[in-house]
């Protein structure tokens, strides 16, 4: 394990935090924990990271969009990355879900994952968002933080 300070950097003092590795059936566990995350690709502008409410399910992130969005380029299949996290900045704790996947179209969400069954991955944004966007996993990694305050 590595100790790093709070703001980056090797450290072996008091007030560090240790790093492990998360097994991949806890990191999908914990990306069902959550209904925000940001998604990653190579935008036609350049590298985007835009956050997204999402569902989780058989190995498939599914979220809505504009088809007037930015998020729309994703209707072409590419490669895609996706993370999830949680921390705890006083208590130096938390974890993070890196999922690397192909985006596309998904033509099924509703079936997939149970997207139209919640309110709780309902896009924020107003306007319509009747595009759906799925990313299907292909590898999934995690980290976690464990603080050990000095």
């Amino acid at each position: 394990m590595q100790n790093v300070r709070a703001g980056g950097g090797l450290d072996s003092s008091p007030g560090t935090a240790e790093l492990s590795e998360i097994g991949s059936l806890r990191c999908a566990q914990l990306l069902g924990t959550k209904t925000i995350g940001r998604i990653s690709w190579a935008a036609a502008d350049g590298p985007l990271i835009l956050p997204v409410t999402y569902s989780w399910g058989h190995q498939v992130i599914t979220f809505r969009t504009s088809p007037y969005s930015v998020l729309s380029e994703l209707v072409r299949p590419c490669d895609a990355a996706f993370e999830v996290d949680d921390f705890d900045q006083h208590a130096q704790t938390g974890w993070s879900v890196l999922v690397l996947g192909r985006a596309g179209p998904a033509f099924q969400p509703a079936m997939s994952c149970g997207l139209a069954d919640t309110t709780s991955s309902l896009p924020w944004a107003l306007s319509v968002r009747n595009l759906y966007i799925q990313i299907k996993a292909h590898r999934i990694t995690g980290r976690l933080v464990t603080g050990t305050q000095g």
